[in-house]
């Protein structure tokens, strides 16, 4: 494995971004939807070359200088991004939406973009690029390289927003810095997530959601992450050619993620086999995959409302959390024998009975009936002790290219999730260079790493920015 070169960074500056015209202070209660999520912070990071010579006015100066002006004004619209969680009279969490604002790093970092081993992120990024958000909602550090190139880094709170909602946020930060009116606008409009009356929920959500009060002895009764075993859970970044993934479809009549989720099952599950000393032992043993499924395209708004294009447009503006992570579990000598197609249907069959605004709506009301007990996804707790278990969730619609601030796109980005439970975790997202290829974040164990990357070297490469 390539070594990581050492560098330091040094924190230049530290203040706090507020919103251009603050709002009237007010607390917004978290949708039953929010509170299946963990306090864990999300990470995202772009990489940006130095400005090329149609760009010569631009010094890193003037690039922060855009940056919290557009940050301002995006937090006008994102102004849940500026407050405060809370905790209301049930224990449970909820915004405070008070206007103060977001923590702005600036930092210099003595290595340069070409330097970076991105690869290893936990090296390169982990307490460098992307420093610990210290409080509030939301963080932002931007990090001058020696070579003039800039990478800009975010941190939020995953029980505030998903993936898309942060991507929603990064294009209209993106936007505004470039003096552009808003593609879209966020609602915050938490009733569209209301429980039904009487609530009532398919038993098989039992399987799916846990109360975290039984995961622990009671006198643990909190969200400490399990104790780490031998083997840790490492980050890792690949690049796949997008050869590779449509050669993993053609086997499949499934989706290029349905197909590649299939593909890392039959991985994972491999590796556990060869894992056990004993044969008979390893026979019993099964693995555990989730695939994060947003339920945007599946909710119904206002059935009696016949303009579908106004149920779509409430829809995807909707900010906050609207995921389901529904698992499938199989012996580890089924997916090692059976083929790719076979092990593709067994995924487009557990994804089929999620995908309905009935199963989102029972979600809704099995976190109602549960409240105010903390509920998080079953599957975040599997792992090790139990056979392996992870989460492939589909970063396809991360923005890459879409967010450039004025000085050009950038040329790499990536989200950075080491999420803290046993199970390990996959996001592939589209490649900068919009050529079809991926880019793969990887929170595995070691051992699984080394697998992988032996197993599949022909799909998984190391990923190098240059």
């Amino acid at each position: 494995m390539v070594a990581t070169k050492e560098f330091q960074v040094r924190v230049k500056k530290r203040e706090r971004v507020v919103p251009m015209h603050p709002i009237v202070q007010h607390n917004l209660p978290l949708s039953n939807l929010d509170l299946l999520l963990p306090p864990k912070d999300v990470g995202v990071f772009l990489c940006y070359k130095r400005p090329s010579y149609s760009y010569r006015f631009w010094s890193f100066e003037l690039m922060v200088s855009t940056l919290k002006t557009a940050l301002a004004q995006a937090l006008v619209h994102f102004y849940v991004f500026s407050g405060d969680v809370v905790r209301n009279s049930k224990g449970e969490a909820e915004i405070l939406c008070n206007n103060q604002g977001v923590e702005f790093v600036e930092a210099y970092a003595n290595i340069e973009l070409c330097e970076l081993n991105l690869h290893n992120p936990d090296e390169s990024v982990e307490g460098k690029l992307l420093l610990p958000k210290q409080s509030r909602v939301l963080s932002v550090q931007a990090t001058e390289l020696k070579c003039g190139g800039i990478v800009v880094g975010c941190t939020f709170d995953h029980r505030i927003a998903d993936a898309y909602s942060g991507n929603m946020f990064l294009v209209s930060w993106a936007e505004l810095a470039n003096s552009k009116p808003l593609t879209m606008m966020p609602s915050f409009t938490k009733s569209f997530l209301n429980p039904r009356l009487p609530s009532s929920y398919d038993p098989s959500l039992n399987d799916m959601y846990i109360p975290i009060s039984t995961l622990l002895p009671p006198r643990e009764n909190n969200n400490e992450t399990p104790p780490c075993r031998n083997d840790p859970l490492l980050s890792r970044i690949y690049h796949v050619n997008a050869k590779e993934i449509s050669h993993l479809q053609s086997q499949t009549n499934g989706t290029k993620l349905e197909s590649f989720s299939a593909f890392m099952w039959k991985l994972i599950s491999k590796h556990a086999s060869i894992s056990q000393n004993e044969p008979k032992v390893a026979s019993s043993i099964t693995c555990k995959m989730g695939i994060v499924v947003d339920g945007r395209t599946r909710l119904v708004i206002n059935k009696g409302d016949n303009n579908s294009m106004h149920k779509k447009e409430i829809i995807g503006c909707y900010f906050g959390n609207v995921l389901s992570v529904p698992f499938g579990e199989k012996k580890l000598s089924d997916l090692i024998e059976k083929p790719l197609n076979l092990i593709a249907q067994d995924v487009h069959e557990f994804l089929r009975k999620v995908k309905s605004d009935e199963h989102f709506r029972d979600l809704i009301d099995w976190v109602e009936v549960h409240r105010p007990k903390l509920c998080l996804a079953k599957i975040y707790s599997n792992g090790r002790d139990d056979g392996p278990a992870f989460v492939v969730s589909s970063g396809q619609r991360f923005p890459v290219s879409k967010v450039d601030f004025g000085w050009g796109k950038p040329i790499f980005g990536s989200y950075h999730f080491p999420w803290g439970g046993n199970a390990g975790y996959v996001m592939p997202m589209p490649s900068s260079k919009g050529n079809g290829d991926w880019i793969v974040y990887m929170h595995l164990t070691q051992g699984q790493l080394e697998f992988i990357e032996k197993e599949a070297s022909h799909v998984f490469k190391r990923f190098k920015l240059f």
